[in-house]
């Protein structure tokens, strides 16, 4: 299958070249360096990935985004997305593709184990899901895990509008809107005390107003008898 894996990464030098050797013993591996200034670039490419380049930091989502636009120029069936940081097993794959030979999911969305992160993560992690899932009417077992699997199809019909941390969580929304299929497949929880560039206060809120867009439209479909809206 013409599958690939997409990793931004913005100033993961630490660790970047060795998530991409790992993951190229199993897909091909296109890094996108979201205008990183400590060599994580030129570390994917010494390491073996395509590098596709930002002059400066746009965000996670643009970063995913311009992969994911080069992936269907390239023809792509499918992309697995996964983080430069190490806290993704690059041997899963293996689980995701399975996964998808399976049942050919539009996208399938890494569960990982709340228990075992840090206080704040585990806390931020379950009310988040708890929201998103009241937000769209169906459970929703974990929406921040960036290590993800999206077909052609999927990779054709999402359109995001947001670039930051919510772009992993606009993906589902507009997936479900759009009907779909949506499956988790566990992953290992893996944390290291890597550096987080997650903003707690702007990307919390931006959280929020996104799960209520999603609830609004969620509301609209089922008036106007739309898909995507029910439990699978």
């Amino acid at each position: 299958m013409n599958i690939v894996t997409l990793i931004p990464t913005y100033n993961e030098v630490n660790h970047v070249a060795r998530v991409v050797q790992r993951t190229r013993s199993l897909l091909p591996v296109v890094v996108i360096d979201d205008g990183s200034t400590d060599g994580s670039g030129a570390a994917a490419a010494e390491a073996g990935a395509t590098v596709l380049t930002h002059a400066e930091n746009r965000g996670k989502g643009a970063a995913l985004a311009t992969g994911i636009s080069w992936a269907l120029e390239q023809g792509c069936e499918a992309v697995v997305t996964l983080d430069a940081d190490a806290q993704h097993d690059p041997d899963e794959i293996l689980t995701f593709l399975e996964a998808y030979r399976a049942d050919l999911a539009d996208m399938i969305i890494g569960r990982r184990d709340f228990s075992q992160m840090p206080f704040r993560n585990q806390f931020g992690n379950r009310l988040g899901n708890r929201v998103l899932s009241w937000a769209l009417r169906r459970p929703i077992p974990d929406n921040q895990c960036g290590y993800r699997l999206l077909n052609r199809r999927a990779m054709e019909t999402l359109r995001f509008t947001t670039t930051g941390f919510e772009f992993e969580v606009e993906m589902i929304v507009q997936a479900i809107i759009a009907g779909l299929r949506l499956d988790w497949v566990d992953i290992r929880t893996i944390y290291a005390g890597e550096s987080s560039h997650f903003r707690v206060f702007r990307d919390t809120v931006e959280f929020l107003k996104l799960a209520w867009r999603a609830r609004q439209r969620v509301r609209q479909g089922r008036r106007n008898g739309g898909r995507g809206t029910r439990d699978e």
